[in-house]
């Protein structure tokens, strides 16, 4: 009963926000409320969603000072010398642009998180898209499949765990599959380059959008711009990330101190400064409202034990006669399964359950395990509701996560399946 009502509550939820039915605020607070009263839980909802907003709190923070950092460096000029660099290397051409964003989210993703990706990625690229009038809606795409196919490394989140609940070493586990990872990752630039493509086409003018916003004089964004501070700008930001990467504060902290450093510099004027605050305060409360949103829903699912009874079930429905077929099923659910279950609820709650089953006809467990990383919480993370970071690009982007979800998945699916079918190739995954 309760895995039925947690299926039909995801659904309710992503039907909602894919049609626009309901603004994903909305949705992640009222959909999942509503499913704890019919599941008997109502006395419990409050003690969920704090729960779920704690757990979401240090993303959210971060999120609120991150915008207001990147903010105050947009409207200080940070970014127009590197935009101009990055012209001047790829040119006009959109289809360039489409790939570099590619690499370059997939260079930042080495550390394996999505959180620094977009926080460094989308900045540096947005105001590029902009001034040559590409869709806002094929960057979060390129970030999303670049940064989601790049976090099966063997650090990566869905990999360890995978490792660690099938108790085996992660060069065990991610090794064979390194030829498929590498397939996927040259299939993402092949969508990059096509989505560059038809930005192309569809900026049939491009030359002369260019000459008309490097025309443009915008005056206040002159009495913001400091362009002396450049070099300390850029080094806050080195800074920040380098400290980011090396984990040595909390994300939260970083970006708190990052944003105060950078506005001093820049607007010593304390009225500057509330002007610069109430500038992006909206952009701000907006996302964060929908990342606090989101911890209700998390915390409901989670709290009330209706993520768990999912994975039991979806084990219980696999028929004997397909049990050779589990590392198949497994990786064709792996991605759309990132909707439903969060990364511990699947490799600690599910991955064990099949992998056993796989075991008893007798298919290596292995198989199970890297079908699963193919794509659970992998290609599936920048997708699901069920993670922050999700929010993150989607907010940095200002695109609409239902118009997010309904663009990318079917590309972050393909991606999967190209893995799954090459590692079914070269024997990685073995029946």
């Amino acid at each position: 009963m309760l895995a039925l009502l947690g299926f039909l509550t995801i659904v309710v939820l992503l039907v909602l926000i894919m049609t626009k039915k309901a603004s994903p605020v909305v949705a992640l607070i009222v959909v999942p409320t509503i499913t704890a009263f019919a599941g008997g839980f109502g006395a419990n909802v409050g003690s969920f969603i704090t729960d779920g907003i704690k757990s979401i709190a240090p993303t959210g923070t971060m999120f609120i000072f991150a915008i207001l950092f990147f903010g105050v460096l947009t409207d200080a000029g940070t970014f127009d010398p590197i935009i101009t660099k990055i012209l001047n290397i790829v040119g006009k051409d959109p289809v360039k642009i489409a790939i570099g964003t590619a690499v370059l989210a997939m260079l930042i993703h080495l550390d394996g998180s999505g959180a620094v990706t977009f926080l460094v990625t989308i900045p540096a690229m947005l105001p590029l898209y902009d001034t040559l009038g590409m869709r806002r809606t094929t960057l979060a795409t390129i970030v999303a499949l670049s940064a989601g196919t790049m976090n099966i490394v063997p650090w990566g989140g869905p990999t360890i765990r995978a490792a660690t609940a099938l108790e085996v070493s992660v060069v065990e586990l991610f090794n064979p599959i390194l030829i498929p990872f590498l397939v996927g990752l040259s299939f993402v630039l092949f969508i990059a380059y096509s989505l560059g493509k038809k930005e192309k086409a569809r900026l049939v003018n491009l030359d002369e959008i260019v000459v008309a916003v490097e025309r443009e004089v915008d005056e206040e964004k002159a009495k913001l711009a400091r362009p002396h501070l450049f070099w300390v700008n850029v080094i806050t930001i080195i800074l920040a990330i380098a400290v980011l990467i090396m984990d040595k504060l909390p994300a939260t902290v970083i970006f708190m101190l990052a944003f105060s450093i950078s506005l001093v510099v820049n607007y010593p004027n304390v009225k500057d400064q509330r002007e610069r605050i109430d500038a992006h305060a909206k952009a701000a409360l907006m996302m964060a409202s929908i990342l606090f949103a989101a911890g209700a829903f998390i915390g409901i699912m989670q709290g009330s034990g209706i993520i768990q009874e999912m994975a039991s079930f979806t084990v219980a429905v696999i028929p004997t006669s397909l049990g050779k077929f589990i590392p198949i099923i497994t990786g064709i659910i792996a991605m759309p399964a990132s909707l439903l279950f969060d990364p511990d609820s699947f490799y600690f709650g599910v991955l064990p359950v099949l992998s056993q089953a796989a075991s008893e006809f007798g298919v290596s467990g292995l198989s199970v395990g890297r079908a699963a990383i193919m794509g659970q919480m992998t290609t599936g993370f920048p997708i699901s509701p069920l993670t922050g970071a999700t929010f993150l690009l989607t907010g940095l982007t200002g695109v609409d996560l239902g118009e997010h979800q309904k663009k990318t998945i079917p590309y972050a699916f393909a991606t999967t399946i190209i893995m799954l079918v090459t590692a079914l190739i070269i024997g990685a995954i073995k029946l």
